[in-house]
C-alpha cells in the first residue's frame, strides 16, 4: 500500500480520476433522479474530475491508501418520497458504485483474460494493465468499505440515519459536529479498527472476485 514508486501512482492517479468520479457522480445522478436539482445546478452531473476531486483527499489517497473527494451538496427536502430515506439512498449509491467497477475490473482475472502473476511486469514507468486492474479493484474496494463505516460524514453514518428510527437517528446528530476529528482518530491512532472494517474484509472480497 505504501510502495510510491512512479508506476504505482500512476496507476493509483489514473484509478482515483475514475473512482472518484464515478463514486460522486452516483450520489448526484441519485439525488436527481430523486427530484434534487441541487446537484446539477453545482455542476455535479458531469464526468469531469475537476467537478469532483478534493486535492488534499486525492493527495491523502495516493500517499497514505485512504483519502476523500468533494462532497455533492444535496436537499433532503427536494426529493420525493421520506427525506430520510431518500438520503439514505442517495449516500448508499456512492459505495454501490464502488463495488459495481470493482466487480467490472475483476472479471478480466476472473476469466483467465489477465493473470495475477503478471501485475509487476510493467515498467518503472508505466504500469501493467494487469497492475492497472489491480488497483482498480482494489481501490475500489477500500473506498466502497471505508465510505460504509458509520461515522459522519461518511456514507455510512447517512445510511444508518436513513433507516434507524427517527429519534434514535436524531439522538446522533450531536456526533456530526465532531465526526471528522472521531475519523481522524481512527484513522491514525487505531488503525487496527480500519484493518478490521476495512482491510480484512476488502481483502476477502478481492479474492473473492477475482477468483484468487
Amino acid at each position: 500500500m505504501f510502495n510510491l514508486d512512479l508506476s504505482t501512482l500512476i496507476a493509483r492517479a489514473i484509478v482515483l480520476l475514475l473512482a472518484f468520479t464515478i463514486h460522486e457522480l452516483a450520489h448526484a445522478v441519485t439525488a436527481d433522479w430523486l427530484g434534487d436539482p441541487t446537484p446539477r445546478r453545482m455542476g455535479r452531473i458531469t464526468l469531469n474530475p475537476l467537478a469532483h476531486l478534493d486535492p488534499m483527499g486525492t493527495i491523502a489517497l495516493l500517499i497514505a491508501g485512504f483519502g476523500w473527494a468533494k462532497p455533492v451538496m444535496v436537499n433532503p427536502m427536494n426529493m420525493r418520497g421520506n427525506p430520510r430515506s431518500a438520503m439514505a439512498i442517495v449516500a448508499a449509491a456512492g459505495p454501490a458504485s464502488n463495488l459495481v467497477m470493482a466487480v467490472l475490473f475483476a472479471m478480466p482475472f476472473r476469466f483467465g483474460l489477465v493473470n495475477l502473476a503478471g501485475i509487476f511486469s510493467g515498467s518503472s514507468v508505466l504500469p501493467s494493465v494487469p497492475y492497472l486492474l489491480f488497483e482498480c479493484v482494489w481501490i475500489n474496494l477500500i473506498l466502497m468499505l471505508f465510505n460504509l463505516i458509520p461515522i459522519p460524514p461518511l456514507d455510512g453514518y447517512k445510511i444508518l440515519t436513513g433507516i434507524l428510527p427517527p429519534e434514535m437517528s436524531y439522538s446522533l446528530r450531536p456526533l456530526e459536529q465532531y465526526g471528522f476529528i472521531i475519523l481522524l482518530a481512527v484513522v491514525f491512532l487505531v488503525p487496527s479498527v480500519l484493518g478490521f472494517l476495512v482491510v480484512q474484509p476488502a481483502q476477502s472480497v478481492f479474492s473473492f472476485l477475482v477468483g484468487f
